[in-house]
């Protein structure tokens, strides 16, 4: 069984003292395959280095935070644009907007998204996107601007069944991860719904570990709980869940 985990900061402090032991963990667990968003510019060389020796394993993703958009965000979307314009990048991401840690920068979060997904449509790149309390808002950004081949990833999907649905006529994926593990998760209602051709998983680690180990650090050895839950919740064997959701990936990435 292979599992992809397309959602992790692999390069954040967190994993400062033990990334070889993670990545190895994570290949023991079935993991072979990590997909690695970008924050900002400051992020960026952590990644490429875990990118260049591990270049089977770790696929670098690239863009600007909307946790990140400050007054300088102009200078950080021109580095964006600069590297996507290189072909190193599997995706753009991490983008999108965030209405959970504070509006000040709301509507410069809402035009760095718009001139990203161009970027992505541009280039024919996958998206990873951050929709933290602003599901309804990115959706309506994407469905105006019409692009042709915008594809990618609601990351950490946390929206209604309504908004699922849109996500899939959009013809993008809900990125799962431990969120689905929770009690109160909620996404035990929405994804009986959703096909599994239109799911991914993630961990997000070093963030939202899934039950059991809720609280802790998370690492892409953890994604078999994911997978395993989402099976229980499908009423699927977990090797139906990985082989169509690390089918999902592959097509979405293109590896």
């Amino acid at each position: 069984m292979l599992l992809i985990d397309t959602h992790l900061h692999l390069y954040a402090e967190e994993f400062e003292d033990d990334r070889r032991q993670v990545i190895d963990n994570a290949l023991t667990a079935g993991v072979s395959k990590l997909f690695l968003p970008n924050i900002d510019s400051t992020s960026y060389e952590g990644m490429m280095s875990l990118a260049r020796q591990f270049p089977d394993i770790c696929y670098p993703m690239m863009g600007l935070h909307p946790c990140y958009v400050k007054d300088n965000y102009k200078k950080e979307l021109a580095i964006v644009e600069k590297k996507l314009l290189s072909g190193e990048f599997y995706g753009v991401g991490e983008i999108g907007m965030d209405k959970y840690w504070g509006l000040t920068f709301i509507k410069e979060q809402e035009e760095a998204l718009r001139i990203q997904l161009t970027l992505a449509d541009q280039l024919e790149l996958p998206v990873a996107l951050h929709t933290r309390n602003c599901t309804r808002e990115v959706l309506e950004i994407i469905e105006s601007m019409k692009l042709k081949n915008l594809t990618g990833i609601f990351h950490c999907f946390g929206g209604s069944i309504e908004e699922a649905q849109r996500v899939v006529d959009l013809g993008m994926y809900l990125g799962i991860g431990g969120v689905v593990t929770f009690k109160n998760g909620g996404l035990d209602l929405i994804l009986p719904e959703i096909d599994l051709k239109n799911i991914v998983l993630e961990t997000d680690g070093p963030y939202l570990a899934p039950v059991p180990f809720r609280g802790k650090r998370n690492q892409p050895a953890y994604l078999k709980h994911i997978a395993e839950k989402i099976s229980e919740i499908k009423k699927c064997s977990l090797q139906e869940v990985a082989d169509i959701t690390s089918a999902n990936a592959r097509n979405l990435f293109g590896i």
